[in-house]
């Protein structure tokens, strides 16, 4: 019996010995555990514990130097967040940031956003460890995620034996997360949740999966700890699939559940289809505004050739008033055609184009025009139509009564909350008030300033002002690139 002392004695110390370097095991590496780091199903078991050994051999290499803001691991530069800001109190400031919403559209808004940035997360996460660690069939490519996802504290993940993680359309994963850092945070607020929380999971879990497979994958958690079940267990397959999956598993488990599948940057792609759609309707917009300036060409076309076939002076003058005023509008849809912008014309533009045709009209090569508008003003086109026939009717009447000798000055400017269109010729005649009525240009003048709510007045002191005194103030929303 006391033969057999030293050996009981031996045996203990060798005991206390590998408890004593079990500690020193602990203190020299932060990411020690004797314990694992996965749980799968038993065929893929080897080649997650061969993952298991080849992240730990990662994360030996870890290093911290607090003076240069450094966590490094393996050479690649780490960063240290709290749980809880990416977790409930991310959602607390959606809810509050979008108040003016209703409350599933502001929650599935912060899902959205956490689930798109983890999910590129995982991506890149994954290419750079398929990359430092000489990973290449898709399985152990994989098989390294759930490993990776541990020892940076996202969850454990445990692959549930149903799981097919085939490398084609029929890919399906069914996990559990039971250390979910946003399910724990949730739980230790002691706030209990009405929707699944673990949206960084499932983004983060599908971005490393897609990335190692080559396919698109999305992850939907289906119960989650944070509302009160027993686990947080989530399905992954391709977008086009899932919904098949989800389905089953409703009949399986006799619940109907609305499930809500996140779509890597959903967003992104519907913006995409706006995009799309105004650039159809851009295209449509121009052809409409290209073919009416056209058909309204044709129209003073037609009139000329009418006038022409007529040989009447005075017919063929109306005619030459109408085609102007004709050619008025179809400038507008002229200049809307070689924009961008389809509601707004830009007035310094405008002024100078109708200038310069009327002036080729009426060959008064020694008129000039004095312009004072901000380039970058415009009205919008319900607007500007009316104002350019204004225009059209002022400027032709200087051109023909105004000056003598055909030299002269005609100018437009904007003052305050008024546009004014006029010339320094020889003036409206005495005797102009009595034949005010009668004048079909005035009349449309008057006409068109009622039609965009604002007063006319005319002074004939020096020369003759039009000034057209707006009602409503114009606005920021009438600048151009404001």
């Amino acid at each position: 019996m006391k033969s057999n002392d030293p050996i009981l004695k031996l045996k203990k110390r060798i005991k206390e010995l590998e408890k004593e370097n079990k500690v020193l095991k602990k203190k020299k590496d932060i990411f020690f555990t004797d314990k694992p780091t996965v749980k799968v199903p038993k065929e893929i078991k080897p080649l997650f514990d061969t993952a298991s050994l080849t992240v730990k051999k990662y994360f030996e290499s870890f290093t911290a130097n607090p003076s240069l803001s450094k966590i490094e691991v393996n050479g690649q530069r780490y960063i240290l967040m709290r749980a809880e800001s990416l977790a409930n109190d991310f959602f607390k400031n959606i809810i509050k940031l979008y108040a003016d919403r209703p409350l599933p559209e502001a929650i599935k808004i912060g899902r959205n956003l956490l689930f798109d940035m983890a999910h590129l997360i995982g991506m890149e996460d994954a290419k750079n460890f398929h990359t430092k660690m000489k990973l290449k069939d898709p399985l152990s490519k994989l098989s390294a995620g759930p490993v990776h996802f541990a020892y940076t504290g996202w969850a454990f993940v445990d692959i549930l034996d149903e799981s097919r993680p085939s490398p084609d359309e029929n890919f399906y994963i069914k996990y559990n997360h039971p250390f979910s850092f946003e399910a724990d945070s949730w739980i230790r607020s002691k706030e209990k949740a009405d929707f699944p929380v673990c949206t960084m999971n499932a983004g983060y879990s599908s971005g490393w999966c897609e990335e190692s497979y080559g396919i698109n994958l999305t992850a939907v958690e289906i119960t989650c700890r944070a509302k009160g079940d027993k686990n947080c267990t989530f399905i992954m397959a391709p977008p086009d699939k899932i919904n098949v999956y989800l389905q089953k598993e409703s009949i399986k488990y006799k619940r109907v559940r609305k499930y809500d599948v996140p779509l890597f940057f959903e967003r992104k792609k519907v913006e995409e289809k706006l995009n799309n759609a105004v650039k159809e309707k851009e295209t449509l917009l121009k052809e409409v505004h290209h073919r009416v300036k056209n058909n309204l060409q044709i129209i003073t076309s037609l009139l000329r050739l009418h006038a022409d076939k007529e040989n009447n002076q005075h017919f063929s003058e109306l005619v030459a008033e109408s085609q102007n005023r004709i050619t008025s509008m179809a400038l507008i849809h002229e200049m809307l055609y070689a924009n961008s912008n389809f509601s707004n014309i830009n007035l310094a533009e405008y002024s100078t184009s109708i200038f310069s045709q009327l002036k080729s009209t009426y060959n008064a090569k020694q008129v000039k025009l004095a312009l004072s508008v901000p380039k970058d003003f415009s009205f919008e086109i319900d607007k500007m139509i009316p104002i350019g026939l204004i225009m059209n009717e002022v400027i032709s009447n200087s051109f023909k009564y105004a000056f003598k000798g055909n030299k002269g000055k005609i100018s437009i400017s904007l003052k305050k909350n008024s546009l004014i269109i006029a010339d320094d010729g020889q003036g409206l005649p005495k005797n102009f008030d009595k034949h005010e009525s009668e004048s079909f240009g005035i009349q449309l003048i008057h006409l068109l300033a009622d039609q965009i709510d604002s007063k006319l007045t005319i002074d004939r002191k020096k020369g003759s002002a039009f000034t057209l005194h707006f009602n409503t103030p114009i606005k920021k929303a009438d600048l151009a690139d404001q």
